[in-house]
């Protein structure tokens, strides 16, 4: 087990499977491309262990809690991870965090799209420390996002020589 998935399972927390289309969706696009040391990641959004999406879908806050939202932020580094893993092998192999670009489906004029944002820069920080997961980051609201999502977050990594 790599320290990513020991530090993963010291705090209960598992990848998921690879991401589940509902019906009559689509998904005809890499969710990870490496090219050289670059990981270039799709946005994501928090799934199920079967790999499922599972919300919570709506507009942030009338529909879902920015605390929700936030809890969702989480959940999707471990999407992230899920895909980064599957593309790469290792985890270990991330030197680091470039950016981030955090989408939240936000009420017209709402401008707390950072917090909610918070909460997958937090799972990154505590989970790969300061000097490989601090990042660059981008965190605003949208009129409307995939399939509903609350949030969506893709992400720049880079990886070790």
């Amino acid at each position: 087990m790599t320290i990513i998935e020991e530090r993963l399972a010291a705090l209960g927390l598992s990848l998921p499977a690879a991401a589940v289309a509902p019906p009559g969706v689509a998904f005809s696009f890499a969710w990870v491309r490496v090219s050289g040391r670059r990981v270039l990641v799709s946005g994501h959004s928090p799934q199920a262990d079967d790999g499922t999406l599972v919300g919570p879908f709506g507009k942030v806050p009338s529909e879902v809690s920015i605390e929700e939202a936030t809890l969702a932020a989480r959940q999707t580094v471990l999407s992230v991870l899920g895909s980064v893993k599957r593309a790469i092998g290792d985890l270990d192999r991330i030197a680091a965090w470039v950016s981030v670009s955090g989408m939240v489906n936000a009420e017209s004029g709402y401008g707390k799209t950072t917090n909610a944002i918070n909460g997958f820069s937090g799972l990154v920080l505590e989970l790969f420390g300061p000097e490989i997961g601090n990042h660059a980051r981008t965190a605003v609201g949208y009129a409307a996002l995939p399939l509903n999502n609350a949030v969506v977050v893709g992400a720049e990594l880079e990886l070790r020589n």
